[in-house]
């Protein structure tokens, strides 16, 4: 039986490696996309060869969903690799030192190097042969993160866990991404605005990456639960398609009902969030004007509140695992409503007001959803259900959630001129809105899920043993 205390080894391993993959991510999703918009779009391009290439909402919702393609494949074929060779330590230390040197690469993409090396003269060719480049190499990158982070990692973390440990270890690790894009954040506005230069910024946070993997090969130990110890009777590709088995979804209705869920829920997020630091940069931050209350402070002020916030609602939900079907709805309901309010906002003061109950909500349905998932993962195949796990939650949403924020983007037709007298099409507000429509159809599986009951097997035993006890 596992132990209900977290050893101090453990934690440190939890948070080193979930901040540093978080850090990843959060490079990948928030700075990929402004460093194409900024560096390769709008950097100097001439009007004819932005006219002639593929646009940028285009590329960047192409980019994201073949990323997430590529994420939830190697997942799937990964994670049942590591479950079959009883190993995660490998894949994860191993992989994240190729993910950081990978990450840091992304400093020498430029429209020259790009230019010289495929020998192009053309400036609307050498656009689209850079773009491609970015969009290859972020498949390159997802390809390793996944491996090390999405399939190994996220295995380790439910093997080495219980019922009764990982709300909390959910509440840490739905403030990582958090107080990891707070990080990325003060090195990417530097970037953004031409402080420092987008080589040194994916070089030195790619770096970090890759000594968290060296690091591992000391510290990280192979879990004693989870992985099964004898040889397994049913071959690699049986064990590839075990989630897709009618019966398996069946057996696991609950975790289905909380993986769809989650879907809806995340491709809303992606609506909008490919295009925020975009948004914030033009649209958001030239309304603030420069004062003490910059833009930049609030916003960053009023995340960390929200944060803080929800972990504590976290806890106190997971304290009473009875209540966690409530404060999945209300999580959810302040998520929908703070969206709603988003797409309405017209100034900075409407914006952050807004911003508060959408990013608590966020966080919390990240607690809740994320603990709910891992404990009705079944302990002897969680590197199989990461494969499932990644469609619902990258693939789905990654695909249908950007492109969605495309057509908000594109419909508002809100253009600016850039320096090099180049116009470019900025975000709107109305990406917030299409996003909390999509938010409100979340509730119909989280109803269902909550009359099937949000406790796992061991919950419900405790829960009967309880009663039994109590009748005598």
């Amino acid at each position: 039986m596992k132990s209900k205390k977290i050893p101090l080894r453990l934690w440190f391993n939890i948070i080193l490696f979930g901040m540093m993959g978080q850090i990843a991510w959060n490079i990948e999703n928030m700075y990929f996309n402004t460093f194409l918009y900024n560096n390769i779009y709008s950097n100097g391009a001439t009007q004819a060869a932005v006219n002639s290439a593929i646009p940028y909402t285009s590329a960047i919702s192409l980019m994201v969903g073949l990323s997430a393609a590529t994420a939830v494949i190697t997942t799937f074929v990964m994670g049942t690799l590591s479950d079959r060779l009883n190993k995660r330590k490998v894949f994860i230390s191993v992989g994240y030192i190729i993910w950081g040197l990978i990450t840091a690469s992304f400093g020498l993409i430029s429209r020259e190097h790009v230019a010289s090396l495929f020998h192009l003269s053309d400036e609307a060719q050498i656009l689209s042969a850079t773009v491609w480049t970015v969009i290859v190499m972020d498949c390159v990158m997802t390809f390793m993160g996944s491996t090390s982070n999405d399939s190994a990692f996220n295995a380790w973390v439910t093997d080495v866990t219980s019922p009764e440990t990982r709300p909390l270890v959910e509440t840490v690790f739905a403030a990582l991404p958090i107080i990891a894009m707070g990080l990325v954040v003060v090195l990417g506005s530097l970037a953004q605005s031409g402080t420092i230069t987008y080589k040194l910024f994916f070089g030195a946070l790619g770096l970090f990456v890759s000594v968290c993997g060296v690091i591992g090969l000391f510290s990280l130990q192979e879990p004693e639960h989870g992985i099964r110890k004898e040889k397994p009777n049913s071959n690699y590709w049986s064990d590839l398609f075990y989630g897709f088995r009618p019966s398996v979804i069946r057996d696991n209705s609950r975790l289905y009902l909380v993986l769809v869920t989650n879907c809806i829920f995340a491709v809303a997020s992606q609506v909008y969030f490919p295009y925020l630091l975009i948004y914030l940069q033009y649209v958001v931050i030239p309304k603030a004007g420069d004062n003490l209350l910059s833009a930049p402070n609030i916003i960053s002020g009023v995340i960390s509140v929200a944060v803080m916030a929800a972990g504590i609602i976290g806890m106190l939900a997971a304290s009473k695992k009875k209540s966690r079907g409530t404060m999945l709805l209300l999580s959810l309901s302040c998520s929908v409503g703070g969206l709603f309010l988003l797409g309405f906002s017209k100034n900075i003061i409407m914006l952050i007001l807004s911003a508060a109950p959408t990013v608590v909500g966020y966080a919390m349905q990240g607690i809740l959803l994320n603990a709910t998932v891992r404990d009705f993962t079944p302990q002897d195949k969680a590197g199989q259900f990461q494969g499932i796990r990644m469609i619902f939650g990258v693939l789905i949403p990654m695909v249908l959630g950007p492109v969605t924020g495309a057509l908000a983007i594109e419909r508002s037709a809100v253009t600016y001129i850039d320096e090099f007298s180049t116009v470019q099409t900025v975000p709107t507000e109305l990406m917030f809105t299409f996003a909390a429509v999509i938010s409100l159809l979340a509730f119909i599986p989280l109803v269902f899920l909550i009359k099937k009951g949000v406790l796992n097997s061991t919950d419900n035993e405790k829960a009967e043993s309880t009663k039994a006890a109590e009748t005598a």
